[in-house]
This record gives C-alpha cells, sequence and structure tokens, in this order.
C-alpha cells in the first residue's frame, strides 16, 4: 500500500477491503482479529471492518502463541490480520517473524488450501497476512514455503472502491469494538465498545484540545490500545486533522523525524515515551531542533510530574498539552484537561469531567454513598461511553457496572480520587494499590511522583511488601534513566545509590513514605497495553525479601 491516504482515499480503499473481507464471509457482527503494529493497512481495516458492522478486535502484535489463541478462540474470531513480522518497540529494523506462531495455530497450514481449519482455533476460517519483509530482509527467507493457505493482504485490495452496504442496519449502540483490557490483577477481559462510544468520545476528545483539519499530529501509541485508536486515530478523524504513524513499533528517532519532516503541530505519548524523546533530543545524535510549530498533545497512561512537564515545555514546546484519564470500559476517556487550565491544574490533576458524561467519588464500602468534595474514595463514571459489558463474562460485567436507585449504569474504576471544588479531578492511586503501614494509609503514586523527578530516575513502582512490625513496608522497583549505572545488587556500587533514592524521598515527603526496601530493575512486567502488574513486582519484592 501507499505510505500516505487521504480521507476520501482512506474511504475508497477501506470500502475495497470491506468488500473482500465479505467475500470471505464476513458479517455482521463476527469478530475480525487484527495483529499489526501502527500502519497504513491498520487504519484502513478499521474503518472497514465498521463498515460491516463486524466487530474489531485489536491485538497485541507482540502476542505469543498461546496469547493469541486464548484471544482468538475466547472470541470465536473468524478471521485473522497478521504482520509476516512484529517489530519491536526501540528496536527499529530488528523484529520477530511470526511464521511459528502460524505454525503453533495452524500445524497444517503448509499443508492445506483455502479455508483455514485448525482443532487449536476452531472458529477460525481465514488469515490474512500483511506483507512488511521488505523492512526485515532476514525474516524473508523464512516465509519462502507454501502458504496457500493465507491471504496475502494486496489481495484484499482489488475489490471494487464503491460504498458498501451492511448486511443488516447498523444501530449506533451495537458494539464495534472489543479490546482487552489491561488486566493488572487478572487474565485480560474483552470490553465491548459501542460505535456511539468509540467515535463521540474521539470527537470531545479533538474538541476539547482543539484538533483543526490543518493539525498534524505524531502519534507513537499502538492502535491496539484505545490512546492509539480513539484518542489519537477517532479523535483526529472526526476533527478532520492529519495522524502520522512514525513508526509500527515505538521508535524515539522516528518519532521525532516525523514531528521535523511533517512540521507537526501536534505529538502523543506516554511519560516514558516522551522521556525517551528528551534524551535522544538532548543527545543530538540525530535530531537537534523541533518545529516550533509542536505545540498540541496529550499525556495519558499516568500522571506527569511538574518538573517534567517544564522540561515538555520547554525541550518538546507541548505548550497546549492536556492531559486525559480513562479506562478500556469508558472508551475510554472520562475526564480531561484542556490547553487553558492553570499550570498545577494540568500537572496535579487529570481536568473536569468530559460533555455527556457523569462522574461521582463514593466510599469504597459502600458505593451508595456519594463523598463531599475534596474527599477521597472510588471513582465511578456514567454516560454514553460505557461499556456494554465484558465477552462471555456476565459475573465480572456485574461486578464494575452497576446499576444505582435511579436506573443509571456507573462503572467502577476501581481507582482512589478526589474532587475539587472547581470540579477537577485528582486521582490517587489504585485502591488495590493502597499500602497501610501501622495503620496509616499509603498511597504509591504519591512516592512515585516524587521520585520521577529525580535526574536519573526513568521510572518508579511502588509497592507494599509485608512488614512483621508495621503489617507493611514500603518497597519501591525503581529503572535508572539510560546511561546511569543503577547499583549493582552484590557490591552496590553505582551512580545512584539507595540512599540517595530513600534520601531524595525523605526529604520532600513524610518520613513513613521512605522505602524500606529499593529493588533495581532494567523492564517492568507489564500488561498487553503496558501498564505495570504490580502483583508480580509485590511477589518479587517478597521472595527477595525472603518474606
Amino acid at each position: 500500500m501507499t505510505t500516505a491516504l487521504t480521507y476520501r482515499s482512506l474511504d475508497e480503499t477501506s470500502n475495497r477491503l470491506a468488500h473482500s473481507l465479505r467475500q470471505l464471509g464476513v458479517c455482521k457482527g463476527d469478530r475480525v482479529a487484527v495483529s499489526l503494529g501502527n500502519c497504513i493497512e491498520f487504519a484502513a481495516l478499521t474503518y472497514a471492518v465498521f463498515k460491516l458492522g463486524a466487530v474489531l478486535v485489536p491485538l497485541n502484535p507482540s502476542f505469543n502463541s498461546f496469547q493469541v489463541q486464548a484471544a482468538l478462540n475466547h472470541l470465536s474470531a473468524k478471521v485473522l490480520v497478521i504482520g509476516a513480522v512484529t517489530d519491536l518497540a526501540y528496536k527499529p529494523t530488528h523484529g520477530r517473524s511470526n511464521l511459528s506462531l502460524l505454525e503453533d495455530l495452524v500445524p497444517n497450514i503448509h499443508s492445506i488450501n483455502g479455508q483455514i481449519q485448525s482443532e487449536r482455533v476452531p472458529h477460525l476460517q481465514h488469515i490474512v497476512m500483511v506483507d512488511n519483509l521488505a523492512m526485515h530482509p532476514d525474516a524473508a527467507a523464512s516465509f519462502a514455503t507454501n502458504l496457500s493457505a493465507v491471504t496475502p493482504f494486496r489481495e484484499l485490495l482489488t475489490s471494487s472502491p464503491v460504498a458498501v452496504t451492511p448486511t443488516e442496519p447498523l444501530d449506533a449502540n451495537e458494539v464495534v469494538n472489543i479490546q482487552f483490557t489491561s488486566g493488572t490483577t487478572s487474565m485480560p477481559k474483552a470490553a465491548m465498545l459501542s460505535h456511539r462510544a468509540i467515535l463521540n468520545n474521539g470527537a470531545l476528545i479533538g474538541n476539547r484540545m482543539g484538533l483543526e483539519p490543518q493539525d498534524r499530529i505524531v502519534v507513537p501509541p499502538p492502535l491496539f490500545h484505545c490512546f492509539g485508536s480513539i484518542l489519537g486515530y477517532m479523535a483526529c478523524a472526526t476533527s478532520g486533522s492529519a495522524i502520522l504513524f512514525p513508526s509500527p513499533a515505538f521508535d524515539p528517532v522516528a518519532s521525532l523525524k516525523m514531528c521535523v519532516e511533517h512540521e507537526a503541530t501536534g505529538l502523543y505519548g506516554v511519560s516514558t515515551m516522551l522521556i525517551a524523546m528528551l534524551d535522544e533530543l538532548a543527545s543530538g545524535k540525530v535530531i537537534k531542533t523541533i518545529p516550533k510549530s509542536l505545540l498540541k498533545g496529550i499525556v495519558a497512561g499516568s500522571s506527569v510530574p511538574e518538573s517534567l512537564m517544564k522540561v515538555i515545555y520547554q525541550k518538546l514546546g507541548l505548550r497546549n498539552l492536556v492531559i486525559c484519564y480513562g479506562m478500556t470500559e469508558t472508551a475510554p476517556v472520562s475526564c480531561m484537561t484542556t490547553p487553558n487550565d492553570a499550570f498545577e491544574k494540568r500537572t496535579g490533576t487529570v481536568g473536569r469531567v468530559m460533555p455527556h458524561t457523569s462522574v461521582k467519588i463514593v466510599d469504597p464500602a459502600d458505593s451508595s454513598r456519594t463523598l463531599p468534595i475534596g474527599q477521597r474514595g472510588e471513582l465511578l463514571v456514567a454516560g454514553y461511553l460505557v461499556m456494554k459489558g465484558y465477552w462471555d463474562d456476565k459475573e465480572h460485567t456485574e461486578q464494575v457496572r452497576v446499576q444505582d436507585s435511579d436506573g443509571t449504569t456507573w462503572m467502577h474504576s476501581g481507582d482512589e480520587a478526589e474532587m475539587d471544588a472547581e470540579g477537577f479531578v485528582k486521582i490517587t492511586g489504585r485502591i488495590k494499590d493502597l499500602i497501610i503501614r501501622g495503620g496509616e494509609n499509603i498511597h504509591p503514586l504519591e512516592i512515585e511522583n516524587c521520585l520521577l523527578q529525580h535526574p536519573d530516575i526513568m521510572d518508579a513502582s511502588v509497592v507494599g511488601i509485608p512488614d512483621d512490625k508495621y503489617g507493611e513496608c514500603v518497597a519501591v522497583f525503581v529503572i535508572a534513566r539510560h546511561g546511569v549505572k543503577a547499583p549493582n545488587r552484590e557490591s552496590g556500587t553505582g551512580e545512584i545509590s539507595d540512599h540517595e533514592v530513600r534520601d531524595w524521598v525523605r526529604q520532600r515527603l513524610s518520613s513513613h513514605l521512605v522505602p524500606k526496601y529499593v529493588f533495581w530493575v532494567e523492564e517492568y512486567p507489564k500488561t498487553a497495553s503496558g501498564k505495570i502488574q504490580k502483583y508480580k513486582l509485590r511477589e518479587e519484592g517478597k521472595k527477595l525479601c525472603g518474606k
């Protein structure tokens, strides 16, 4: 495919794909799984599936065969669209061949023609492959074999570009997208989102951040995640803005290059992405300056400390940067700052509630009791954006999607929050992550935000570890900034020390918040969507402490 599409050509290309998918037997309600990095094929497929009234199921392309098999079988997916190679974040031109994954799913894939037949994925009928081998020549040899049962993506582009008429009428409240949740405490669940939810959420995000048709927004976050697909793709599409995908998987150099080469007006990212781009910019190896046009942007996925926000302003120029809060189950954004909010509100809060959305703070022990302004409790969300439920999981749906006495359906976020008199919401942590030390409640996010302001720390994740004296104590898993030597576990030597971490917290926060244990790691266990699995860190911490 071409590397650029106008909205007219996107419409025509998605029509071609929709007609071809229909020829493969895809009808309204069928699940189409897509395992691709950010690319133009994924962008066009999104609308093709929507036009048929089928259900788009984005999969993390780094899933292994077990995870893909589990996802396909859970949703009885009919079609899988996958790249020949999965690109790796931070490693441009490096990738993982997906041939062995396909062989695991369909053991006889080299000997069959036509429709897929496999006991391992009994509902799967077709596999469509996007040929991205040109970027990965080392993997090309492994595909020099019979794969006649696999449909080349390019063949789907040969159908008519005329408009597609669904076999059955579409309704705005019907499910069009199933997103796997982060699963930080359990197996991921499949959240069902409607046409109305994702399109309106995208439009309202674009409106609040001031997107216009002349904007060019660089979006490194993945399309398999709501950040890339709704905050990115749907917000840009409903605003008429250009969306720019710098690379299939995150690459800080490619992201900066795209900002420069296209004189981008906006940039998206989670904090760690922006830090990686700032480090690359500081090195001056490839990109030395960024265009003055770069003003707009979104940070989501975690809070942004004031010190980092100031650096983003100074070095990246994103003076109209906004913060979004949400969850997969609310399609996803329920609260958001605006470019005109005071600086302290854009760093200390996640903004105010979005239009056509309601939020309230309730007593975690009694959700019927709404708490007064300034008091911490669980954040609940209601409105058009709330998911239809978890696919084939009535039990978990009923636990989090609860109707009140007035008939309003509220989504339990599991997040602890407070609201001020102006309506600004502050997320203070996950309720399940709360640490109780000697009867005092400790909020990990407060310590994490403090440590993120240290110049030698890339990331910090705080958990509670059992303690004989206090019941629980504070432990922190720290990732050192790129180029900074972390302490050796045996010798304790390094460019930053455990003592320095504790002292940093001691000077800025109360003494009971100082970590008892400091563990240095290179990466965290994460979910498919990139959220830290704290329950695994807790278990690792207990092992390291002999608990």
